[in-house]
């Protein structure tokens, strides 16, 4: 079958509620017992040696568990596990994300890029993980916010548009699960999605900058399944894009920083879930 080219729809189809990835976290005491079976629940489904039914199994009794009261779930934010090397699964397509990365980012939150094909099938493109600095957070927005709890955070306009504009280290880290994708497929998509952000924020006069950004992706440039695109908002507004570590290009710019992380956290993002998740656990930061 030839490379999928871009016969895609681009309304913003909603995916299926997912599965949240497990992870072991300090919990209140209020969580009580609960909390002892999901954090035994998280042990065996980070385990290579556990089967996939037990991991099921075990998936499935987690959010039984929780469903009554997601927001009574400990944040994100809070891991503090004691080796920080144990990956987070997006259950849907199985990509897997470090819980932090390089240095001081923190992953925040995981969703899943799904597309209409002719209008008759959706399919999922990529996982994705948004990561942030939450010493960045907290150094940007402490002074404004810190009286708010993460609740009282989550799903506010003020909050998320002040994460968009000020200078937070942050990355989106994309995860191809679509086996047949092409660089020009992906070029095209940041054409229509990036075009639309950049005309939103900066007005039509932004096709140079578009250009500029969507060149990195040059068709010698191969992405099969597994492969991984990082794009960063670096210190300056600098926009770092890398493909399977290897850097493929830099642009200092404020609107195209801004441009691609709204395709996330903005008022149409690609996964509506992993939006509030993400916006929860950037909150949280600011209660440490």
């Amino acid at each position: 079958m030839a490379s999928l080219r871009f016969p895609f729809s681009f309304s913003q189809t909603q995916p299926p509620h997912y599965s949240r990835p497990l992870s072991s976290f300090p919990v209140a005491a209020a969580v009580g017992a609960t909390a002892v079976g999901a954090t035994a629940a998280f042990v065996v489904l980070t385990s290579s040696s556990s089967s996939s039914s037990h991991r099921q199994f075990l998936e499935s009794a987690f959010n039984f568990l929780f469903s009554s009261d997601r927001t009574s779930l400990p944040a994100w934010g809070t891991l503090s596990l004691a080796d920080m090397s144990v990956p987070v699964v997006e259950s849907k397509s199985g990509a897997t994300f470090p819980s932090v990365l390089g240095d001081s980012q923190k992953l925040c939150g995981i969703g899943l890029r799904r597309k209409s094909v002719f209008g008759l099938k959706n399919i999922d493109v990529y996982a994705f993980g948004v990561y942030a600095d939450d010493n960045d957070i907290k150094e940007c927005l402490a002074g404004k916010f810190e009286k708010l709890s993460a609740l009282e955070l989550k799903g506010n306009k003020e909050f998320t548009e002040d994460i968009l504009e000020n200078d937070i280290s942050m990355t989106v880290s994309l995860q191809i699960v679509y086996g047949r994708l092409s660089i020009s497929t992906v070029r095209s998509a940041f054409e229509e999605s990036v075009g639309s952000r950049l005309q939103k924020f900066g007005g039509s006069d932004n096709k140079e900058l578009l250009q500029r950004f969507t060149a990195q992706f040059k068709d010698e440039i191969k992405i099969p399944k597994g492969s991984v695109i990082n794009i960063s908002r670096e210190k300056g507004y600098v926009l770092r894009t890398s493909i399977d570590g290897q850097d493929v290009g830099s642009i200092q710019s404020k609107l195209l920083c801004k441009s691609i992380l709204d395709l996330y956290l903005g008022e149409e993002p690609f996964d509506k879930q992993a939006k509030e998740d993400i916006e929860l656990n950037l909150a949280s930061y600011l209660q440490k």
